[in-house]
């Protein structure tokens, strides 16, 4: 397949046009109240993704669509080694790497010192479209590392690569909206993708709920692999969202948030 032309300009495009939308169905469609000022959180989150920018600019200069094209052009990689191309190659790579963004999303929860990092991401004391891009830039490095080194190792396609990351920013924001879904709706979607109902239950204040729906796009994984809640032990109009350790907005600025790997560990119980 060609290398798609201008893929960056091809994902910001996509990524303003779908946070855009989604902004103003949360205005539109509100599936709860905020408890905290969306002004602050705005102006953290949208902080965070500048951040992010930076680091990913900074650290990984050669995207990852970039990358795909020279595994292609060298013939590296699994698919590029049984010629497996086509439409084949494009589901395939696709549902590789979705798994893969799961089983990190597991480890980044269970091990400790990657806790530290992502816990930055569940700090928000609401969930929202612009939680979906909260990530610490380190988490974002890491990942970034582990989806380059998926992408070599099965030699996916430029193509392939450049879809999953819309559909991962796009799913992202997404399953974070504040979004108020008609029941029968969510019921037959979270079949096929993950809503925000489902992935709500995954911010919750109960550790036992935080370590459950791990999926971002393709709700099966949480379903097969035995991670799969279908609705909070509160409800969702009543769920308290966040960490306990974490409940004070005025410490939750940038700075603050940028710091966290750093500030005191509690191992977490399950209640």
């Amino acid at each position: 397949m060609v290398p798609p032309a201008h893929p960056e300009i091809i994902r910001l495009t996509a990524f303003l046009s779908v946070f855009a939308v989604l902004a103003l169905a949360e205005v539109i469609r509100p599936r709860r109240l905020l408890t905290s000022s969306k002004t602050k959180r705005w102006q953290v989150n949208v902080g965070i993704i500048i951040a992010d920018s930076l680091v990913v600019r900074l650290l990984a200069p050669i995207a990852p669509v970039t990358l795909a094209a020279t595994a292609q052009v060298h013939g590296w990689g699994l698919f590029n080694l049984f010629g497996i191309t086509g439409w084949i190659e494009v589901i395939s790579g696709l549902l590789i790497l979705d798994l893969i963004i799961y089983l990190q999303h597991r480890l980044f929860h269970r091990v400790p010192l990657l806790w530290r990092l992502h816990r930055m991401h569940h700090t928000d004391l609401d969930i929202d479209v612009s939680t979906g891009t909260r990530f610490h830039p380190v988490e974002i490095a890491l990942s970034l590392a582990i989806k380059m080194t998926v992408v070599l190792l099965f030699g996916i396609s430029p193509l392939t690569v450049l879809l999953f990351e819309i559909i991962l920013n796009a799913t992202s924001m997404f399953n974070h909206a504040n979004l108020a879904l008609p029941t029968s709706i969510d019921r037959w979607l979270r079949l096929m993708l993950v809503t925000p109902d489902m992935h709500r239950v995954h911010h919750s204040i109960y550790p036992s709920e935080t370590d459950s729906n791990f999926g971002f796009c393709q709700p099966w994984w949480d379903r097969l692999l035995g991670t799969y809640t279908a609705q909070p032990r509160d409800g969702h109009l009543q769920m308290r969202i966040g960490l306990k350790e974490f409940r004070d907005i005025n410490l939750l600025g940038l700075w603050s948030l940028l710091k966290i790997p750093f500030a005191p560990y509690r191992v977490r119980s399950n209640r």
